[in-house]
């Protein structure tokens, strides 16, 4: 399979992915610059996976995943789904990507009825992001940037994804869970002593230090369409071990509260 290069696919073919079999889905990955899979597309196309096993009546309201290895574009990648329960309220399901190296991560994901309570929103979007408007645009292929601030420990950005997804809700929490993975690492990478002494720009991390997602969660709260701009703001929670942890919330345009997100995240220093 000759890779894609991200700006030649658009999102909707990346989600297409082919039935092999009872439960299980082949999907395709473009060409990323970074040399690896990126990680919001094999949890976005393990969501998907998922999602073809459960009524249309059940959204999903929460994930969370564990990357076991980066993925390569020069082959398919398997999604096997895994029918852990059908309850009357809540739907679980298991899924395991794999690769010919072996599994590259393993999702769990929770899908739930619709069902008529109370909704109190208490999170807030911050007020220093301004308009999803201003600012110039910033894109590697299949998202776009505006307005991105990167502070010590802090990381936020007004993102979407920029294909048109029409009214697929599905599809809509997949290219949520895509845009996701984008910005966490960035919040914990800023707070590295050496990266701010000696103020390192992106080039100078990757050849100082190996970095990559060890696993990732999203709570899905309220719906809201992933093809328009929602402002995703990060805070990292410290240090230690190599690994970094931050978490942050999404809003739409008009500031609802749509999801909530925690990422830890291997940041290691590389022999000098």
């Amino acid at each position: 399979m000759s890779p894609v290069n991200p700006i030649d696919i658009d999102f909707t073919a990346l989600m297409a992915l082919e039935s092999h079999g009872p439960d299980v889905y082949v999907g395709i990955s473009p060409d990323y610059p970074w040399g690896r899979v990126y990680g919001g597309q094999v949890v976005a196309q393990g969501l998907r996976a998922a999602a073809a096993t459960v009524d249309d009546d059940r959204h999903v309201h929460s994930l969370h995943a564990y990357f076991i290895r980066g993925g390569t574009s020069s082959e398919p990648i398997r999604y096997e789904v895994d029918r852990i329960r059908n309850g009357r309220s809540f739907t679980t399901r298991r899924v395991v990507a794999r690769q010919s190296d072996g599994a590259i991560l393993n999702l769990s994901c929770s899908f739930q009825v619709v069902e008529d309570q109370v909704d109190v929103q208490e999170s807030t979007a911050p007020e220093n992001m301004g308009s999803a408007e201003d600012g110039a645009m910033e894109d590697w292929g299949l998202l776009g940037h505006r307005r991105v601030i990167q502070e010590l420990g802090h990381s936020a950005s007004w993102l979407r994804i920029l294909s048109n997804l029409g009214d697929d809700r599905v599809l809509h929490e997949c290219a949520l869970a895509f845009l996701s993975d984008d910005l966490p690492s960035n919040a914990s990478v800023s707070s590295h002593p050496r990266v701010v002494d000696m103020g390192m720009d992106r080039e100078e991390r990757h050849q100082s230090f190996m970095g990559a997602s060890l696993d990732h969660s999203i709570w899905f709260h309220r719906h809201a369409p992933a093809d328009q701009w929602q402002l995703h703001d990060f805070r990292s929670h410290g240090l230690t071990g190599g690994r970094g942890l931050s978490s942050g919330e999404i809003f739409s345009e008009d500031g609802t509260h749509v999801a909530s997100v925690a990422q830890e995240f291997l940041f290691r220093e590389l022999a000098r």
